[in-house]
């Protein structure tokens, strides 16, 4: 499965008001490895950044003076993510931002999800961590993802942590590694591997007691009522007894 994290960053926070991107960064894993393919560009927007915004990002206006426009770069951008499934930071963000910028080149290039699918990171970790921060950096410091060099948003950058985040909440994998190196490097693997002696103990198997098994079963009468009959424990339960 081949996925686009994407970033970007904006002259301010509307596109209605006039706003506009200025840097797009996608980063892409296929299969849960990085590919080492990346898209970066830094835009001239034809209009001032609000301070505010550059407060955020620190890119100037003077930075940006000698960059392509969005519409020059327009066609490796829907290139390199066709087909893919991107992964977004409060996905309508970037994707109200990156419409706008299709729109300004004409109906025959759609929006941004006639060309890919978008998935909201964001959306993904209120469902599994309902009621708490759930901004890149609280991520970062809950799946213990090192984001020191994020002192101002980039969207390369931004977007190589959230592929870390996103891999970490959705399972367990915290670190990226490039499939081509562990490819060429099969024995670093090995070393990793240490079997396990024949003569070891066998592992001690504990039972439950008669009254712990009507412990369980009663947690499970509860959790069969509450869900209506669709308990799945129920089901495994009891296929595992029958």
């Amino acid at each position: 499965m081949r996925q686009i994290i994407l970033d970007t960053e904006t002259t301010g926070l509307e596109p209605e008001s006039g706003h506009r991107v200025i840097e797009i960064g996608c980063y892409e894993i296929e299969q849960r490895r990085a590919t080492g393919r990346t898209f970066h560009e830094y835009l001239n927007p034809g209009r001032p950044v609000d301070p505010e915004a550059m407060e955020v990002h620190g890119i100037t206006d003077q930075f940006l003076a000698d960059k392509p426009r969005f519409a020059d770069v327009a066609q490796g951008f829907i290139d390199f993510i066709a087909g893919a499934e991107l992964i977004i930071h409060n996905a309508p963000f970037d994707v109200g931002f990156l419409d706008s910028e299709l729109g300004r080149l004409g109906s025959a290039w759609g929006r941004l999800e006639d060309h890919c699918r978008v998935t909201d990171s964001l959306t993904l970790a209120r469902r599994r961590h309902p009621g708490q921060r759930n901004s890149l950096d609280a991520l970062c410091r809950r799946y213990g993802i090192d984001n020191s060099g994020r002192t101002l948003h980039g969207a390369l950058l931004d977007a190589e942590i959230l592929a870390e985040v996103y891999l970490a909440m959705t399972g367990g994998q915290v670190t990226l590694h490039l499939g081509a190196e562990e490819a060429s490097g099969p024995a670093r693997g090995a070393e990793a591997i240490r079997p396990v002696s024949d003569d070891r103990p066998r592992l001690r198997v504990i039972a439950p007691s008669e009254s712990e098994y009507a412990a369980h079963a009663a947690w499970l009468d509860r959790l069969d009522e509450a869900s209506n009959g669709r308990c799945v424990w129920r089901s495994v339960s009891e296929g595992v007894t029958a």
